[in-house]
């Protein structure tokens, strides 16, 4: 089959840091699908992974994690899905990627294809759905109030595609005053246009910015990028006994300041369930599944911003560096072999 792999970390800029190759066409195991992909995206961990992490025997490592497609086969113990059926999921960390013409992924973190997307635009949402839904419901728990607080939540780096996806979760299911950062016009646009209240910018102080809005000190902050360059406003504006999330990777960070006001912290990473199989692993499932209703009813709209044809590496490579450039607007995806 084919397939896009490196065998060593090298600079997106250099042809062998991804290549077309041809792997084995996998069988799949107890609880597999396998599914034949119509399209990927690209999020930021596959740029990080594809410079950190290389086969030390030079065997072929192929990224990748979002995908949307067909199920081809089932394994013996598949009970939710059948041949032929439309799918859509963000794969896992310990197990090779989505960038291949076939793949298998547990049928647990699999979500049937929203009715109403074509493939491209339903291949953007899987990864930062999950990751959204996570922090703000499982993580955040943002149903449930903290005492005296006022129903506000502030979502950092609000234009970025996990918060993106937050900000429109955030407004259709939840009575929270949604305030998202952006430092562009045509990002604050795009925020206001997926439903945040208010929009603030964060390349300024952003304590004094939320305190002027006159809502009181927010019971919520989902950060997910920069964090550690905010953190001071966090511990200013965030409400006692809020709850505070993040998705990025500081290479550090001095928590100690957040117990003055007995906030909670909590990391999200949505590889967590699938990486260690854990009891819930299956509640990915079900977080696909509520989305594609969302959106086909019409209350959460996908990312995509720019779809590549075919796929094949040089145009993963195109997708990558511009990742990289971070002058990427929404989802980046690749369509059709």
């Amino acid at each position: 089959m084919r397939a896009i792999g490196y065998t060593h970390s090298l600079p997106i800029d250099d042809p062998q840091s991804l290549v077309d190759i041809d792997l084995p066409k996998p069988e799949p195991g107890a609880r597999d699908l396998l599914v034949a992909v119509k399209a990927v995206s690209v999020n930021p961990v596959d740029t990080k992974i594809r410079m950190r992490r290389a086969d030390p025997d030079g065997a072929w490592q192929v990224l990748g994690w979002d995908a949307a497609g067909v199920v081809e086969a089932v394994g013996p113990e598949v009970t939710g899905f059948a041949v032929g059926d439309a799918v859509y999921y963000a794969g896992t960390l310990n197990r090779p990627g989505t960038n291949a013409e076939y793949h298998l992924v547990d049928e647990r973190i699999v979500g049937t294809k929203p009715a109403s997307l074509d493939w491209a635009q339903a291949a953007a949402l899987p990864l930062t759905s999950v990751t959204a839904w996570e922090a703000l419901f499982d993580r955040l728990a943002v149903n449930t109030p903290v005492p005296g607080g006022p129903r506000v939540i502030l979502i950092i780096g609000g234009a970025g595609g996990v918060a993106s996806i937050a900000v429109q979760l955030a407004r259709q299911l939840t009575d929270l005053t949604v305030i998202a950062t952006a430092s562009r016009d045509e990002t604050r646009e795009w925020i206001t246009g997926l439903g945040a209240h208010h929009v603030i910018d964060h390349a300024k102080p952003i304590a004094a910015q939320v305190a002027a809005l006159g809502l009181g000190s927010p019971e919520f902050v989902f950060s997910t990028t920069h964090t550690d360059a905010h953190l001071s406003d966090i511990v200013e504006l965030i409400a006692p006994q809020g709850r505070f999330a993040l998705i990025d990777d500081p290479s550090a960070l001095d928590i100690m300041p957040l117990k003055q006001k007995s906030v909670s912290m909590h990391w999200e990473l949505m590889f967590t369930r699938s990486v260690f199989e854990t009891a819930d692993m299956a509640e990915q499932g079900t977080i696909l599944n509520e989305v594609a209703r969302l959106v086909d009813a019409g209350a959460v709209k996908t990312t995509l911003g720019e779809t590549l044809t075919p796929i094949d590496a040089a145009n993963l490579r195109r997708a990558h560096a511009l990742l990289e450039s971070h002058a990427a607007k929404g989802k980046i995806v690749l369509e059709g072999w």
